[in-house]
């Protein structure tokens, strides 16, 4: 406990940098705790954002409205349910559909959702005692001083003072950060040239009116960032859909997009789960992740956790497929899942399942899910599109057909492997990656949308590792997909949000932190504890009086929001760290009146 304690007749003040979703949800779990633990007691909650509390940057109303949701109304909500484990008490509200009064199946667009936000942060502040009240600070927090074991102090943009605080709580969301070795030589080589680089940004804050009309542009990156860019500069610039064909306007440029696999990522599943779910975890659970960590050399995230993970999902997959669709089977569930479950090595695995599972279509390949053009190559630029477009075109039909329901199996083995993989803490940045292209892919209208533009001439694809050089006074990608083939542009964009580093992070409160000695991962996220998400030290020790939530933690989740009835690990996390706050300020008041 600290030695420093409070003047009684002064309320205690925690201070929230960053009022967007993890914001808001923390100061929910804050009304929700706050009866058990910190009944009568004053506290101030100051909220610091430049943007409006509840939506946050990226969910503003001051954004084009052809931009959408990436999940169906129905699988948002920001409201907990039993499925929860957490030790606060749960406190049911409506999904976005439900508060909405829309179809659940809906890709709401983000000006709705931001609606939404606001409206439960209005609830949440609502919800708070009397003796709870928040004042929201519109500006930037630029740094956080103070002592372990005293109060600090948070100092804003444009204020002589800071806010003083008993406690912070990190909660930034989405950062900006500068660029990297190959970035800054690029912008260079633009500047010098006259050309146009766009680095990796928040789309919606990027300006694209630098890229002309008619002209080409390679676009590296194709996943979300991607499609929010290929609306705004198709729709957003006049174009429109007749059924399944792209009408120009004439103010598009023409596209070149490619990436590291060269496709986009996987559609939304578009059918409702039905029947027995996979009763997971099964293979990659509590006490797994427990002997994990209490591993003395640590452990190797392909070497050790990577072979869980593997099995945790094929366990998912084919529980599926031997109780729905036995006919696609060769032998008994129960005699399946008995080998299953004692084969120890992949290879041992692989000829269990090409046993027991005549065809291989039916069988999960995660490697080839995650590369499907490793190995391909194209004999021209032509016959490439026509065999992306086909790639597409069937990995449409098939999440949209329950007959391959394994997918949707698969689907919740992911969401579970990441509810468990949070508690590991610094496990790289592949596996996010791998989660978000297989679970996270945009709208199934986004892709058939995608077909049209290729259809059009709008939007070309350049293949699997692309590769950009700056030379000769441009731009040019290619990629071993299509030998030989080249194309070269006057502009480059990075359709990705840039890495949540904090020693890249624009941010000056972040970059001031890691100054003063904060924790971080290999990959440069910030390194919290896992129980209550309390900022640690190089040396591994917790900050007393410092925590942080987010993307820009070790501690980051899946996915913006939570789909209801998943125990949806930001939850348990909001609450961990509401009641560890609310403790500390109670005892810290305590020792006051004492």
């Amino acid at each position: 406990m600290s030695s420093e304690t409070l003047d009684p007749e002064a309320p205690a003040t925690l201070v929230i940098v960053g009022a967007g979703p993890r914001g808001t949800g923390l100061i929910e779990r804050i009304a929700a705790n706050a009866p058990e633990l910190y009944a009568g007691s004053g506290l101030d909650i100051h909220l610091v954002d430049p943007h409006p509390p509840g939506a946050g940057r990226i969910w503003r109303a001051a954004q084009s409205p052809l931009l959408w949701m990436n999940s169906h109304a129905e699988d948002v909500t920001m409201f907990t349910d039993e499925s929860v484990e957490m030790a606060g008490p749960v406190r049911p509200g409506p999904t976005l559909h439900e508060w909405a009064g829309i179809d659940g199946r809906t890709f709401a667009d983000r000006q709705l959702q931001g609606s939404y936000l606001r409206w439960v942060h209005e609830q949440a502040v609502a919800a708070l005692p009397p003796e709870i009240t928040v004042h929201h600070h519109p500006g930037r927090a630029l740094r956080v001083s103070g002592p372990r074991s005293g109060r600090q102090q948070v100092w804003l943009e444009g204020r002589d003072q800071p806010l003083p605080a008993d406690l912070v709580v990190l909660a930034h969301g989405h950062l900006d950060a500068e660029l990297d070795y190959e970035q800054r030589e690029l912008a260079a080589y633009a500047a010098e040239h006259g050309l146009v680089h766009l680095p990796p940004d928040f789309t919606a804050d990027s300006d694209l009116s630098a890229l002309p009309a008619g002209e080409p542009v390679l676009v590296r990156g194709f996943g979300l960032a991607f499609v929010d860019l290929m609306v705004l500069l198709t729709e957003g610039r006049g174009g429109r859909y007749e059924g399944d064909t792209y009408v120009p306007s004439g103010r598009e440029p023409v596209l070149y997009v490619g990436s590291r696999r060269g496709v986009p990522y996987h559609s939304k599943i578009g059918y409702d789960w039905t029947g027995e779910r996979p009763p997971l975890p099964r293979f990659l659970g509590p006490a797994e992740i427990d002997g994990l960590l209490a591993r003395p050399g640590g452990f190797d995230f392909r070497r050790d956790v990577w072979p869980l993970v593997e099995k945790e999902l094929g366990f998912a997959h084919y529980h599926r497929l031997f109780t729905v669709h036995a006919e696609r089977t060769a032998i008994a569930w129960t005699d399946f899942e008995e080998k299953y479950e004692a084969a120890a090595e992949g290879a041992e695995r692989e000829a269990l399942v090409a046993s027991a599972v005549p065809d291989p279509r039916d069988r999960l390949d995660l490697a080839a899910l995650d590369r499907p053009l490793d190995g391909v190559a194209y004999g021209s630029f032509a016959e490439f599109q026509e065999g992306l477009r086909g790639y597409v075109e069937e990995d449409l039909s098939r999440r949209h057909d329950a007959a391959h329901s394994t997918d949707l199996a698969v689907f919740l083995g992911l969401l579970s492997v990441y509810g468990q993989l949070v508690r590991l803490g610094d496990i790289g940045s592949w596996w996010h990656g791998f989660f978000s292209y297989l679970a996270s892919g945009p709208p199934g209208p986004r892709l058939r949308q995608l077909l049209a533009l290729s259809r059009a001439g709008v939007l070309k694809f350049v293949g699997a590792d692309m590769e950009v050089h700056a030379r000769d006074g441009v731009f040019r990608a290619s990629s071993a997909t299509v030998p030989g083939f080249s194309v070269e542009a006057r502009a480059l964009v990075e359709a990705r949000l840039p890495e949540p580093t904090l020693r890249r992070a624009l941010d000056p409160l972040l970059r001031e932190l890691h100054a003063d000695g904060a924790g971080e991962t290999p990959d440069g996220l910030l390194r919290v504890d896992r129980a209550d998400g309390r900022v640690l030290d190089r040396a591994g020790l917790p900050h007393p009086r410092r925590f942080a939530l987010g993307p820009h933690t070790d501690g980051r989740t899946p996915g913006a929001f939570t789909r209801p009835r998943t125990g949806g690990p930001a939850f348990r996390q909001n609450d961990a760290t509401a009641r560890a706050a609310l403790v500390f300020l109670r005892d810290l008041g305590a020792d006051a009146v004492g």
